[in-house]
């Protein structure tokens, strides 16, 4: 991508504290089993054209906010001294495509991860707060990571959803803020254990029988969120 002109050099420390947010979430996200110790990435929008974004190749536990790349709309990494997220693209991408959110996380939960590995659905029914925070997850077929063709599977998809299922690599989720989208994650987990937990116990045909959210209250829940 070209190179962006700029008449006077950038002040990364105005920027200091949402970098550290950032670290901070990645951090969190570790801390939680949510990602690997070096899976996952969180991007943040800063202005109309900048974002921060998790670097590659560095511990994700122990980041510290000068550790955060800041990188361009236009994809120019304005700390070239920090590896880029090699998903760099599939965050810009999706802030571009999402203009109404400014947080982008992801992840690789483990059970979650499960589900888009078995191209089966995670039943977001069997709680209110699961159904009324995630709905209907979309899912992103293949692609391999780090390509363009991954992330314009995704930047696609979040035109159905803010959370993404993509297939045999992890989950991506967004938010107008770094928790909301911090949150659907952690939502989508423990969704996906309650899916596991509840199929298991079902078909081990011992008189265990789900009871999901029936349409009429998922509707209702919607209508609140809503207001349809």
């Amino acid at each position: 991508m070209g190179r962006v002109e700029r008449e006077e050099p950038m002040n990364t420390e105005q920027f200091a504290a949402q970098r550290k947010e950032v670290a901070a979430f990645m951090s969190r996200l570790y801390q939680c089993r949510l990602t690997t110790t070096s899976g996952g990435n969180i991007s943040l929008r800063l202005t109309d054209d900048l974002f921060c974004i998790t670097p590659s190749k560095l511990d994700k536990a122990n980041l510290t906010g000068d550790l955060v790349a800041l990188v361009t709309m236009k994809g120019e990494n304005l700390t070239p001294e920090l590896p880029l997220s090699i998903e760099a693209e599939m965050h810009r991408r999706a802030l571009i495509t999402r203009p109404d959110i400014d947080a982008v996380v992801h992840a690789h939960p483990c059970y979650a991860s499960a589900f888009t590995a078995m191209k089966k659905s995670i039943n977001t029914k069997l709680l209110a707060e699961s159904w009324f925070l995630l709905e209907e997850p979309a899912f992103a077929a293949y692609a391999r990571m780090g390509t363009i063709d991954l992330a314009q599977a995704v930047s696609q998809s979040l035109a159905e959803s803010n959370v993404v299922l993509m297939e045999n690599h992890g989950v991506l989720t967004v938010g107008k803020t770094l928790l909301e989208a911090f949150d659907l994650i952690e939502v989508l987990e423990n969704s996906a254990k309650m899916t596991f937990i509840t199929e298991t116990m079902e078909a081990a045909g011992r008189g265990w029988e789900k009871s999901a959210l029936t349409e009429q209250r998922c509707e209702e829940l919607l209508h609140m969120k809503h207001g349809l």
